[in-house]
Parts: structure tokens; C-alpha cells; sequence
């Protein structure tokens, strides 16, 4: 038999297998070692963040994006990270009951239980927790109008971006920022979008964005950009702080519109692609047309009108495989035009396009 320990405090025994953190609580009887037990270290007080614009919580050096409005969760979730439960407690168990004084202060009612040296124990006790309101670096940027990039959507020419293209690039920028807050990146945002008669300006808080948006929107639609740097100010450390602004210029032909290619006796092209290369159709034969790797999307060619400006007009007969008449839709005489073989002449009607090079018939 092991011989008996006694405690050097009081001189009881110490019952065999005492635990406690350290050589010295060991060695206490259960009296005196729970003299001076806490079943929870428990601050007097817990101050919490908290975006008054947003209701991002400050932890640490940072925000987090929690959505409070209802600060109860908040103020439950951080009482719970400040509180420490003694390493010697086994099958711990606590419970919460919060009481909102007022806007800013909440009283969290806090009851433990658990087990120690093989003796339930049960401790009660409150936390107030202040609410404190300020403005996150995000908000406080957004509020200030702040922006690191410009992308400016134009067009080459005298054409300016139709809507379909400013609202991709809108899109584009929404979805670029929310994948980035998505990552945790609090300060990628949409700062301003401004329509303008040459086209669209949108205003962004990180050079990322204004890069990424320039090349997403010139992948799908065609086109280039380049970008330029401006020399903004200096930040506490004495860096230089620039502001990129990305130049867009999109294609002078899009999608739909019907152009006469100069050097060209083939007829007509109703564009259907312009990204990477200009593509499209012939209206005389019905034949894919593709630019060259060299002329990309902007060939020189002319703009004779687009598939909007076609109409319906009668399919009169079928002179041979290469040529029918239709009615002019103006002055409604017969005329002879080119048979592209996307035609059915099945149809009494079909749609065509009446442009200086003529009259041709579009696909249905």
C-alpha cells in the first residue's frame, strides 16, 4: 500500500489520486483545494465592436462581416471566447441568459457546471457586455467615395456602347467584388458608376477589380484596353499611392450588325461574334465568314444597318439555286435577289435588309 499524503496546509489526508494543475494544488486536501478553485476565469466586463453602418464586428485588427443588427449573438459569442474554464473541470456544461438593458448594454447571466476531484460544482455569475459603435475602415472608404481604379467603357468610332454592354459591365463589377468579399476581402467594392454620352465610367476601390473587369468584359465582347497610372498621394509611410485608370475600347461592330467589307466583292457580312476575331455569315451565299488572326475584330468595312432594321416581305418564286424574288419592301416590286442557303423557300415570308449595297435577305 502506497503511504498516505496529508495535506500541508491543514494536515488532512489527501485523497489518492488528487488531481490539480500543479505539484502544489496536488498535494491539498479537497477543502483547501477548493478554497481557492474557480470553476471559470471570467472577465468583468466585455466591450464589443461594432460597424454602426454595416454591423461588422472588430476582432482584433480586423473586421468581420456578421450582419448584426440584433447584437445578442454577438455579445453571447464573445463573452463565450473571454471566459476560461479550469483544465481540471471534466463534463463541463454552461448556459446563457441574456438581458438587454438598453441599446448598447446587454447582461449575460452565465450558469457552469462540471465535475472536479469528483465533486459537482456549479458556479453563477454576470457579464456585462457595451456595445460600442464606430465606422469600419470599409464603410468609412465607401462614405468618403473612395477608389483606387477607373474603367471607362468606350467604343471604337463614332459608336458609343450600346446598354446591353454597359449593364455587362456593371455585372462584371458586381460580380468581380462580390467573389472577392466572398474571400474575405472587406474592402473591394463598387464606389460609383457614372452613364455618360461617350459611354460608361465605373469608379472602383481596388486596382484588382478595374484590371479583372477590363479583361473579362473585352473577352466576351472584343476589343482592348490599356491602363495609365496617376500619382494620387503619398500613404503614413511615405509610399507613393497611384490610381489606374483602365481605358476600354470596344469593338466598332457588334453582334447583329450587317457590314460591307472593303476590298470585298463576296457581299454582305451579318456579324454574329466579335470576340477575339470578327465572324459572321454571308447574305449572299449563307457561307461562315471569319476575319483574319491579323484584322482580329476591327476590319475595315462599313456599317450598311443591323438585323433590327430588317423587315418581312413576300418570297415571290424561286428562279434557280442561286436567286429569288421578293417584293421590295418600299416599293413593293419584284426584284432578284441572292439565295443564301439558309433560306427555306417553303416560307411566303422573309425577312430582309434594304441598304445601299441592295436588298438581301437575313436568316429567320
Amino acid at each position: 500500500m502506497s503511504e498516505a499524503a496529508f495535506c500541508p496546509r491543514c494536515g488532512d489526508s489527501v485523497p489518492e489520486g488528487a488531481t490539480g494543475h500543479t505539484r502544489r494544488e496536488r498535494a491539498l486536501c479537497n477543502d483547501c483545494y477548493f478554497e481557492d478553485f474557480e470553476l471559470v476565469d471570467a472577465p468583468e466586463r466585455v466591450e464589443v465592436t461594432v460597424c454602426a453602418h454595416c454591423g461588422a464586428v472588430e476582432r482584433g485588427n480586423r473586421w468581420e462581416d456578421v450582419g448584426a443588427r440584433d447584437y445578442t449573438d454577438v455579445a453571447i459569442e464573445s463573452v463565450s471566447e473571454a471566459l476560461g474554464v479550469h483544465v481540471d473541470a471534466e463534463d463541463v456544461s454552461w448556459g446563457v441568459d441574456p438581458e438587454q438593458v438598453d441599446e448598447t448594454t446587454i447582461r449575460m447571466h452565465c450558469q457552469f457546471s462540471g465535475v472536479v476531484r469528483g465533486e459537482p460544482l456549479v458556479e453563477e455569475f454576470t457579464v456585462p457586455v457595451k456595445i460600442a459603435k464606430q465606422t469600419c475602415q470599409r464603410c468609412g472608404r465607401i462614405a468618403g467615395d473612395y477608389y483606387a481604379s477607373v474603367v471607362q467603357v468606350r467604343a471604337v468610332g463614332d459608336r458609343t456602347p450600346t446598354s446591353e454592354e454597359t449593364e455587362r459591365a456593371r455585372e462584371i463589377a458586381e460580380e468581380i467584388t462580390e467573389s472577392m468579399e466572398a474571400t474575405g476581402d472587406r474592402n473591394a467594392f463598387v464606389t460609383e458608376v457614372t452613364e455618360k454620352p461617350e459611354g460608361l465610367d465605373l469608379k472602383l476601390s481596388d486596382t484588382k477589380i478595374g484590371k479583372n473587369v477590363a479583361r473579362k468584359l473585352t473577352e466576351e465582347l472584343g476589343g482592348a484596353y490599356d491602363s495609365s497610372e496617376t500619382l494620387v498621394t503619398e500613404d503614413e509611410d511615405g509610399n507613393e499611392v497611384y490610381r489606374v485608370t483602365f481605358a476600354i475600347r470596344l469593338p466598332e461592330f457588334v453582334p447583329g450588325d450587317v457590314i460591307d467589307l472593303a476590298d470585298d466583292d463576296e457581299g454582305p457580312v451579318l456579324v454574329r461574334s466579335v470576340q477575339g476575331n470578327l465572324k459572321g455569315v454571308r447574305l449572299t451565299t449563307g457561307e461562315p465568314f471569319e476575319a483574319t488572326h491579323e484584322v482580329g475584330d476591327a476590319p475595315d468595312a462599313r456599317k450598311l444597318g443591323t438585323r433590327a432594321d430588317g423587315e418581312e416581305t413576300t418570297l415571290v418564286a424561286v428562279e434557280d439555286e442561286n436567286a429569288v424574288q421578293v417584293l421590295d419592301p418600299e416599293t413593293y416590286a419584284s426584284v432578284t435577289v441572292a439565295r443564301p442557303d439558309y433560306l427555306d423557300t417553303d416560307e411566303t415570308e422573309v425577312p430582309v435588309l434594304k441598304s445601299r449595297a441592295g436588298i438581301h435577305v437575313l436568316p429567320s
